[in-house]
C-alpha cells in the first residue's frame, strides 16, 4: 500500500494547474505545492532531519503547515504537532518527549525556542515559519526552502510512523499516540464517501492541527485532490466570511463552535449556499443545538463522526440520511452512527466479555486503524489494546440495528447514591431550555450520596432564567436522581480546549477552590 505522500503524486498528476491550497491572499497550485513539498523536504534533510526522525510543529494553521506535514514525511520522517496552548513548561516536557531533529515555529512562537530546545540534544536546527526576518540561531523557512532542491519522496508507507499526536492538553505526562501511514489512509477509506469528498471539494481548515479530527482531515482532502484553504483558528464571524469568499464545500465543527456562529451576527444573513456537508464530533452534540444549526443551514447535509486520537480518529459514523426529517422518530439522531467499513467496534463488560444489544459497557474497536501504541509507553499501550481491542474510556451501548450510542467517559460517569447518572444525558435535557446556550454536567464530592451532581451553564444572549428553574426544567424530563442538585449560572465563557472542548476537570477545580466541602 502506498503512504501518504501518494495523494499528493495524485493530485499533481490528475489538476496540475488547478489550486491545491488557499490562505488568505496566497494560493497555489497542485505542481507549486508538490514542488514546494519536495524542496522543504531537501531543505530539512539539510537541517538534520535522519530518517524515521522526528519534526516538530509549534505553529497557527497555515499552508506551511500543511507543507511540513507532508515534507517531514516526503524527507523519510515523522510529524509532531504540538498544542500551542500549552504552557512553555508543558511544551518542553513533550519536545524532550520526542527527542526531535528539527523544531518548526510559527512567528508567534519564535521566542520560545531556546526554552523547547534547551537540554533536547537530538535537536538539530530551529527553523522559523513566517515571512518576517527569522531572529538570530534560527533558520528562515522560505530561504531554506529557495535554497534546498527538491529531494525524491522517500517513499515511507505501511506501518511506518508517519505522526506523532499527544493526546493532552492539560498535563505535561501526556501520551505521544504513534499513528502509521496505513492509520490514516484507512481513516480516509472509511469516511470519504459518507463526506462526499471529490476533486470538487474546497474544504476549510480552522480546526488546529495537533488534533487528530483536523490532521487526518489534511490527507483525506489531499487523497481527494480537493482544495485547501486554511485559517489560523476558530473565530466565528473569520470562518462565517471565509466560507462565503471561498465557496467552502465542506467544514468541520465542535459544539462550542456551532454555538459561536450561531451567536455570530454574520450567520444570520446569510445561509452559506457554497456549504454541502458540514461533519461535526469530538465532543457530545446536544440534539438542540444540532436541530438550530440545521435550520440556519438548511442547504447543507450533516454528517456525524464518533472516534478518538488512537483509532486515527473515526470508527463510526452518522450519515446526512439519518439527520433527515423522516428518520427523526427514530431516535438515531442521538446516537453516534454505525461502524465505518474498516473498523470493527463492540461494547464490553468489566470481564471484556462482549454485551448484548442495549445492554451498556466500555466501547472497544480494532482494524487497520488502530494506534501501534504510546510513544515509549509499553505498559500504557498493553493496557489500552488489551487482546487486541483499543480499549476508549467511553461507555455506550448497540441497538439492534448496529447504531453506536454513546452516553458518557468512564471519568465522567457520575455514581450518586449509587445510582449511574450519564453526563452528557443530563446535557442534553438542560440543551432543551431555552435560555441555555452551553452546559456541562460534572460530579462533585458528596458525605452522603458520594457525589452530588452539579451542572455549570452559560446564557444566551439576552436570556434570563435561574437554577431552580432549571432544575425543575431537568426534572420534568428526566428521573429525580439524575437532576442537578445545584447548578451555577456562569457569565465568564467556558473553559476550552485546544481543541475547543469544554474543560470539565477545570470548571471542577474552580468549584472546589471557592466552595465549602459539603459536611
Amino acid at each position: 500500500m502506498p503512504g501518504l505522500t501518494q495523494g499528493i503524486h495524485r493530485g499533481r498528476m490528475l489538476r496540475p494547474e488547478h489550486l491545491a491550497v488557499i490562505d488568505g491572499e496566497r494560493s497555489f497550485t497542485w505542481n507549486r505545492f508538490a514542488d514546494r513539498v519536495a524542496r522543504l523536504a531537501g531543505a530539512f534533510q539539510s537541517h538534520g532531519l535522519t530518517h524515521g526522525g522526528r519534526v516538530l510543529l509549534l505553529a497557527l494553521n497555515s499552508h506551511r503547515s500543511l507543507e511540513c506535514f507532508y515534507a517531514a514525511m516526503w524527507a523519510g520522517g515523522v510529524i509532531v504537532p504540538l498544542n500551542h496552548r500549552l504552557s512553555r513548561g508543558q511544551l518542553a516536557a513533550q519536545v524532550a518527549d520526542c527527542a526531535p531533529d528539527l523544531i518548526v515555529l510559527g512567528e508567534d512562537f519564535a521566542a520560545m525556542a531556546t526554552d523547547l530546545r534547551a537540554g533536547v540534544d537530538s535537536v538539530r536546527s530551529v527553523v522559523q515559519a513566517g515571512d518576517g526576518t527569522a531572529p538570530v540561531g534560527m533558520a528562515s523557512y522560505e530561504s531554506a526552502l529557495a535554497d534546498a532542491r527538491p529531494v525524491p519522496d522517500a517513499g515511507r508507507s505501511g506501518d511506518d510512523l508517519a505522526c506523532l499526536l499527544y493526546t493532552s492538553g492539560t498535563t505535561s505526562a501526556a501520551k505521544g499516540v504513534m499513528l502509521s501511514h496505513t492509520n490514516f489512509i484507512a481513516n480516509t477509506a472509511n469516511t470519504v464517501s459518507e463526506l462526499g469528498l471529490s476533486e470538487q471539494t474546497v474544504h476549510l481548515h480552522h480546526g488546529p492541527l495537533f488534533h487528530v479530527a483536523a490532521a487526518a482531515r489534511l490527507f483525506s482532502v489531499t487523497h481527494a485532490a480537493g482544495c485547501h484553504v486554511f485559517l489560523p483558528r476558530f473565530v466565528a464571524a473569520d470562518v462565517i466570511a471565509e466560507i462565503e469568499r471561498s465557496g467552502i464545500t465542506h467544514a468541520t465543527f465542535v459544539p462550542t463552535m456551532f454555538r459561536a456562529m450561531l451567536d455570530d451576527q454574520a450567520l444570520a444573513g446569510s445561509t452559506l449556499p457554497s456549504l454541502q456537508v458540514i461533519s461535526y464530533g469530538s465532543a457530545p452534540m446536544p440534539e438542540a443545538l444540532l436541530d438550530e444549526m440545521m435550520r440556519a443551514l438548511p442547504g447543507a447535509r450533516f454528517v456525524q463522526s464518533y472516534g478518538m486520537t488512537e483509532l486515527s480518529p473515526v470508527v463510526t459514523m452518522l450519515g446526512w440520511r439519518d439527520h433527515l426529517p423522516e428518520r427523526r422518530a427514530s431516535g438515531v439522531l442521538r446516537s453516534a452512527g454505525r461502524p465505518v467499513l474498516f473498523a470493527r467496534v463492540a461494547v464490553f463488560g468489566p470481564d471484556d466479555q462482549p454485551l448484548a444489544a442495549g445492554e451498556a459497557g466500555e466501547i472497544v474497536a480494532r482494524g487497520p486503524n488502530v494506534m501501534q501504541g504510546y510513544w515509549n509507553r509499553p505498559a500504557l499501550t498493553a493496557e489500552a489494546l488489551r487482546n487486541g481491542w483499543m480499549h476508549t474510556g467511553d461507555i455506550g451501548y448497540f441497538d439492534s440495528a448496529g447504531y453506536l450510542y454513546v452516553v458518557d467517559r468512564l471519568k465522567d460517569m457520575i455514581i450518586s447514591g449509587g445510582e449511574n447518572v450519564y453526563s452528557q444525558e443530563v446535557e442534553n435535557v438542560l440543551s432543551l431550555h431555552s435560555a441555555v446556550s452551553q452546559c456541562a454536567v460534572l460530579g462533585l464530592p458528596h458525605p452522603h450520596w458520594g457525589e452530588s451532581v452539579h451542572a455549570v451553564v452559560t446564557l444566551k444572549a439576552g436570556a434570563a432564567t435561574t437554577p431552580e428553574a432549571l432544575i425543575a426544567h431537568c426534572r420534568e424530563r428526566i428521573a429525580h436522581y439524575k437532576c442537578p442538585r445545584s447548578i451555577e449560572i456562569r457569565e465568564l465563557p467556558m473553559p476550552l480546549s485546544g481543541a475547543n472542548k469544554i474543560l470539565k476537570s477545570t470548571l471542577r477545580d474552580e468549584h472546589l477552590a471557592r466552595t465549602p466541602s459539603p459536611t
